[in-house]
Parts: structure tokens; sequence; C-alpha cells
């Protein structure tokens, strides 16, 4: 049987609930009602969070501001430092339920990519838009890239490119076309064949791999720090371990935090990614997703020689529950994805997944058996945002048009949420027409039904998925 490409994850449950959600449409209709999302965010236990910085005190006065950011990841970050950097004399906070980077942006799988995941190494648009975004999603890592090794805060980012790898020799060889098309386009990807995918990257297990010379790997919560110290070197003010519970619009936003200071605000940002349902908005455009990440021992240099791992360059494979690997700067081998697990109604649950955890092991151990049995030092998951066609979204809403947002990153976000955070403050600043083009502005993405539908798709297609995995 063929395996089915990632990019169907999600998308063929949800599409298989739509008919029980027509006949059912008075439940779903009241489901938001009747089962509110609960608040809360889940706890970092990464092998990043060591080099996560000092907390800032938390909000304890009520405030008034011009700009609001609710979210202190990569998006909220960059937000701050693009509005506070272009608005000369604006008053921007950003207000973080925890520590920055807490979420998705201090734990995720390291990779630093161009193009949207709907777009990597696929053409989903046509070539001239897939490579205009291809060209601004290239420009802001570099734009990234040099913010990082300006700062204080060393070894965040390693531009050493990435790989796509590919287990079917039929889809390999399909890629050699995509290499080739992107290449007369000016983009340079080069494809590897199965010898040279192994002398990449020090395993047999791939029939062909895509190379992808303007990628990497970086350090998420170091490179966490690097936006923190640029926001507030902009002049943003970042307040930390503040969650905000609820949100009144209007002319003059009204953001109300668990502790009892509220801020009141002419724009607000939301930076909240897979959180964002749990504030109310975006309910039936995002699935926040349990991923899972494992990470060995340090290996030691005679391990990594034998491994012929070239340049350290992180890679990913397409198969439908993708997995990717990299090494970090201490010699671990990192390993994430494979079966991602859904809480009902978007719960937020602590350390979920020893069965992922297993299915890790298995899966590094075949593709490095060398090494023989790999014991895992630190696991860890937490929620990412999905939509259900992979596409993200960027863009301003709101009764008052005032609200902002940058979300459903789908696994791409620690570079299209640096680029995001300039779009917003381009956005909030009237600067919109330098983004007409831009496919993913104020998109609105697939619908997704409510509780207890989407739980019911989500948990039939893993099934599904996992029956088919080999």
């Amino acid at each position: 049987m063929t395996l089915l490409n990632r990019r169907t994850f999600l998308k063929r449950s949800l599409t298989a609930t739509m008919g029980a959600v027509a006949g059912a449409s008075g439940i779903n209709a009241v489901s938001p009602w009747v089962l509110r999302e609960p608040l809360g965010v889940d706890t970092n236990v990464s092998l990043w969070m060591p080099f996560q910085p000092r907390h800032n005190p938390p909000l304890t006065n009520d405030l008034k501001v011009d700009v609001a950011i609710i979210g202190g990841g990569y998006t909220g970050l960059s937000a701050a430092y693009h509005v506070a950097r272009a608005g000369a004399g604006k008053k921007v906070v950003v207000l973080e339920a925890r520590g920055v980077g807490n979420g998705a942006s201090g734990r995720n799988g390291a990779m630093l990519l161009p193009k949207t995941a709907v777009e990597y190494m696929h053409f989903e648009s046509s070539p001239e838009m897939h490579k205009r975004i291809y060209d601004v999603t290239v420009e802001s890592m570099y734009e990234l890239i040099a913010l990082s090794h300006a700062s204080a805060v060393k070894d965040s980012v390693f531009p050493v490119g990435a790989l796509q790898t590919f287990e079917d020799a039929e889809e390999a060889e399909r890629s050699r076309g995509y290499a080739e098309q992107a290449r007369q386009l000016g983009m340079p990807v080069r494809y590897l064949d199965s010898d040279q995918t192994a002398a990449a990257i020090g395993t047999r297990y791939y029939r062909g791999a895509l190379f992808e010379p303007n990628a990497g790997r970086v350090n998420p919560m170091k490179l966490v720090h690097v936006q923190k110290l640029a926001a507030e070197a902009a002049g943003a003010v970042i307040y930390e371990d503040s969650p905000v519970t609820s949100i009144e619009e209007g002319p003059e936003l009204r953001i109300n935090l668990a502790a009892g200071p509220t801020v009141k605000a002419r724009s607000l940002i939301l930076a909240t990614n897979a959180y964002t349902s749990k504030l109310g908005f975006f309910r039936n455009a995002i699935v926040p997703v349990y991923n899972h990440i494992a990470a060995s021992a340090t290996l030691t240099d005679a391990q990594i020689a034998s491994l012929g791992w070239n340049r350290h360059a992180p890679f990913n494979d397409s198969r439908k529950l993708v997995h990717y690997l990299g090494l970090t700067e201490d010699n671990r081998i990192y390993i994430g994805g494979g079966n991602p697990d859904y809480a009902f109604n978007g719960g937020v649950e602590e350390h979920r997944g020893l069965n992922a955890v297993s299915d890790l092991r298995k899966k590094l151990e075949q593709l490095f058996p060398k090494l023989g049995r790999i014991e895992f030092e630190t696991t860890w998951d937490g929620l990412v945002d999905m939509t259900l066609d992979w596409a993200p979204t960027v863009g301003v809403s709101g009764t008052d048009h005032n609200i902002y947002h940058g979300l459903g990153y789908c696994g791409h976000g620690v570079n299209l949420a640096f680029l995001f955070g300039r779009i917003i403050a381009d956005l909030e600043g009237g600067r919109e027409s330098h983004w007409d083009w831009f496919p993913y502005l104020n998109r609105t993405p697939p619908y997704i039904p409510n509780e207890p539908f989407r739980w019911l798709g989500i948990e039939a297609e893993m099934a599904f998925y996992r029956m088919q995995t080999p």
C-alpha cells in the first residue's frame, strides 16, 4: 500500500467528519459554549529549557499602551521587536503566561527552514509564487541569522543546510524533478541519490533526499533569548508570569490578567499559536496537537564520527507521520514527530506519549543500527498549531479591525514566525500594501468542526495511520 503523504494529516480525518457535522449542526453550534476550552499552558521540560533567559517580573498594575502582545514566543517577540523598532514612541508590551519560550518556541525540533510547511519541497502554488515565498522566507531567515550573530547570546543558529529524505523510491525519483525545476527558478535545492544521502547523514535507510542549503538548525531557547534581548533593546517591555484570562473587544481593547491587572490597548497581537482558541479566537481554524521529541545522552566523538553525519545538517522525512532528526552542539541526537496526540477539547495534559517515545526509539535504531540500543536521556512533548491544509495565516480581524495574528505554522514556525512578526508590524503600522501579494495574508483556514466531531475525526484518522505504519 502506498503511504499517504504527510499533507493529508488531519485533512482527511476532519473532512470525513463534515457529513456528521451537517447532520448534527445544532451540537456543532452550541459546543463552543457548552464545552469551553480550559485555560492553561503545558510545562516546558525540553532539552533546551536550561537556556531559558531569567524571567522578568510579572505585571502588577493596570496599564494603558499602544500595542499589547499576548505570548512571548517567536511570533510575539518578533512582533514586539518589529513594532517597537518601526513605531517611534509606541508603547509596546508583551504578556507571557510563564516565561518567554515556554511554548513551542522553546521546545521545538530545532530546524530552521525556508517556505511554509505546505510549500516545503513541493509546488503547492504556481512556480512563480512558490519562488516568491521562497525568496521572502530566505530573506527573513538571514535577517534572523544576522540578529543572532550580533547578539550577546552565542551559538543560537547554525546555518548548515537541511535535508528532506524519502523512503519510497518512486517518491525519491519525483523529488528529482522538483529539484530540477526549483534550480531553474533560482532555488539552490540539490537532489541526492541514496549513496549521497547516506554520505550526508550517515544512514542508508533512505532512497534519496533533497538538500536545501538555505536552512539549518538552532538552539531554540537561545534563539528565544536573542529575540527577547532584541525586542527589549527596541523599546518593548516584557512581562512574564502574567497569564491573560480574557479579552474584551472594542476600539480600545481590554485585556484581563489572572492576577487582577488589566491592560488597555489600541491594538492587540495574538501570538499564542496552539493556545489561541483558549482565549476564544480561531477555534475552527487551528487544531492543537501534541508533538513528541526525545534526545539521547551525549555521544562520544568516535560515535559521531562513525555515523558520518557530515555538516551535522538536520533532516526530516516525508512520511504521513513525519520524523525529524538533528545533532546538537554537544553531540546528542534528537528525534521528534511520529504519532501525534490530541487531547479532547484542546485540553492541556502534562507528560503524554510513552508509546510515542518508544516508537521514536525504534525509529532511531532503524536509522542508526551501528549505535545499538539508544537510551533517551530527555523526552518531552507539547502543543503545536496545525491547520487542516498545512498553510498558515497572518492578518488582522476583530470587530474593530485591531486584533492581529500569526499562526498555523504546522512545524515551520522557527523562521516563519520571525517573518510574520515583521508582517504584523507592517499591518499594524498601516503598511499592509507591502504584503498584498502574500497568499497567507488574511486567509481563513479550512473550517474545523467543534467537539465531539473533531476528536472523533482525529482519533479515527490516527488509528488508520498507525495501522499503515510498517
